[in-house]
């Protein structure tokens, strides 16, 4: 039996955990691992007598607060993890809790920004226009008159979370360690991406930075507005932005939507991430539609920059390989690619990810629009990666949550919108950025600093290489062919050569005796010569049935070798 030794303090958060596991279909990792709450006994009984559904799943996440609201939302990009109608569920989930004091509010603004709301602000809103589990946002108005919005990070929410981080922590750690489901999907490495979205969440000075890293990002887009925060009243816990008038993008009414460009909204949009996404490595990770706005005067508005994503260049141009193969429904090449992209584990199973990654995007091909697009595609390759024993990178999961919740959108603003359309025909664009990109002085100036290295290191490389030359120290190490499939080879070929002078020797001989005289007679020939032609013939006949019937022919390499 397998005992958990845990903090005492922490008892309470271990079996919050525990009994989520057991509610929702996850009893067996307990099961599995004997698992026992060191300290807590076995006087409460953590089981169910009805089927969980999906909404509760929210709803109790919502209840064990911040933490494992960010984590339901973590989970709903996880198609590996949990079936369709909880992944549909946990994107839904509302980060809307109550609000905190007004006093509470004044003191954090105060210490934070070093003098009272009064002062700083000519009017305040004492009730918030939304409250979060991490924060709640105030209208205000500056003293110059600029309409602001005020972002107040929630009092103790740190604490809380760091809490619950390493209760969280520790039981990932032992079912990862202890369980064949652990080493399969790998807890730990999700609790990681969690853990770092959290803090930088925390920060608002960060995502100010975010904010104001976007708006330079996306100037060249007309239709979409980012809030410009304002830096000498922002700190890590108070964010302090314009105040852009608008709604959600999931509050309109069907006559306001009708009153849109949806079309061409749904298209600027995509256009700006996959710009985002693919030319720039930066890009915001939560576009769910509760932080997309429509404003006034018919633009989007983005908020909410505490969760961004960061990806290199590499890992970008495959990911344009991936999105272009599955938008003209290569699936080969797709599988090809994730596998560039990931690395595999002990277990991999690569034949069975490239069949199943291929009929993905096959299936998809020729699909109605409401089938077709790459958010779900993506989504679902996780899945399939996870089954196969295969580790895709956190980014990965991080833009097919990114897509998926950008799916949403532009399909409320356009139900008829193709984006594996504006895939193709953004691609040859986005390469020209990408060139461009490579020439700039910042990029020239590396690759002439690496040049520089390279020339500075090469005399002693050359030398070294000399000196080894001159001590009978080089070694050259060649992974070529197996010898033994060589000398088997070889020792064919003499054979073949062997027998084929052979037999033309008694062919030869055979014509020569012709010409004797013997009353020893075949067919009214000379027997003996008869003979020798006999038995070339058949020996000739079974040389020609070896080689057409028994040799191998060389195969011709695949594209994937």
């Amino acid at each position: 039996m397998l005992a958990l030794s845990l903090k005492p303090e922490r008892i309470k958060r271990y079996k919050d955990v525990v009994a989520l596991l057991i509610k929702y279909g996850r009893s067996d990792l307990v099961q599995q691992t004997d698992l026992e709450i060191a300290g807590g006994g076995h006087g409460e009984a953590l089981t169910t007598t009805f089927e969980p559904k999906a909404e509760e799943l929210a709803a109790d996440l919502e209840k064990l607060g911040p933490t494992f609201i960010k984590l339901g939302q973590l989970l709903s990009t996880r198609g590996d993890l949990l079936p369709e109608p909880y992944l549909e569920a946990l994107g839904r989930l509302q980060d809307q809790v109550a609000p905190f004091s007004f006093d509470e509010v004044e003191q954090i603004v105060s210490t934070e920004l070093g003098a009272r709301i009064s002062k700083l602000f000519g009017e305040f809103d004492r009730e918030p226009t939304a409250a979060a589990s991490l924060a709640q946002v105030h209208r205000a108005r500056m003293r110059d008159g600029r309409m602001v919005v005020v972002k107040v990070q929630r009092p103790g929410v740190r604490e809380t979370i760091v809490e619950d981080l390493e209760a969280l922590e520790a039981i990932t750690e032992f079912i990862d360690a202890h369980t064949e489901i652990g080493k399969r999907y790998e807890f730990t490495n999700m609790l990681t991406a969690l853990r770092q979205s959290l803090l930088r969440e925390l920060d608002f000075k960060r995502e100010a930075g975010n904010l104001q890293r976007l708006r330079t990002s996306l100037r060249e887009f007309e239709h979409i507005v980012i809030p410009e925060p304002v830096e000498d009243f922002t700190t890590s816990r108070v964010l302090t932005m314009d105040y852009i008038a608008g709604k959600k993008i999931t509050s309109l009414s069907p006559l306001r939507l009708m009153e849109l460009d949806g079309p061409a909204l749904s298209e600027e949009l995509f256009r700006a991430y996959l710009k985002q996404i693919l030319v720039d490595g930066f890009f915001h990770a939560d576009p769910h539609p509760g932080n997309v706005f429509i404003t006034d005067d018919d633009r989007i508005a983005l908020f909410d920059l505490g969760m961004v994503g960061h990806i290199s260049g590499s890992f970008q141009e495959n990911l344009l390989r991936l999105l272009l193969a599955i938008s003209e429904g290569r699936g080969d090449e797709a599988a090809e690619v994730c596998i560039k992209m990931g690395e595999p584990k002990p277990k991999f199973e690569k034949n069975d990810f490239e069949h199943r990654v291929a009929n993905l995007v096959a299936q998809h091909t020729d699909a109605t629009l409401e089938q077709l697009d790459a958010g779900s595609v993506v989504l679902e390759i996780t899945r399939i990666a996870a089954d196969c024993w295969f580790r895709l990178p956190p980014e990965f999961t991080l833009i097919a949550k990114a897509l998926l919740n950008l799916d949403r959108v532009v399909y409320t603003l356009a139900p008829d919108f193709e984006p594996n359309e504006v895939i193709r025909n953004e691609s040859t664009s986005i390469m020209a950025r990408k060139m461009l990109q490579s020439i700039e002085p910042g990029n020239v100036l590396a690759h002439v600093i690496e040049l520089k290295e390279f020339v500075e290191l090469l005399p002693r490389r050359v030398n070294k290489i000399l000196d080894n030359i001159g001590n009978n120290e080089f070694k050259i190490d060649i992974d070529a062919i197996d010898e033994r499939i060589v000398l088997d080879g070889l020792q064919k070929v003499a054979n073949r050569i062997t027998l084929g002078l052979v037999l033309a020797a008694l062919i030869v001989g055979a014509a020569l005796m012709m010409r004797v005289e013997t009353s020893f007679r075949i067919f009214g020939y000379p027997g003996l010569p008869m003979i020798f032609f006999l038995m070339a013939a058949i020996a000739g006949v079974i040389l020609v049935v070896n080689i057409v019937f028994y040799d191998k022919h060389p195969r011709k390499k695949s594209s994937g070798s």
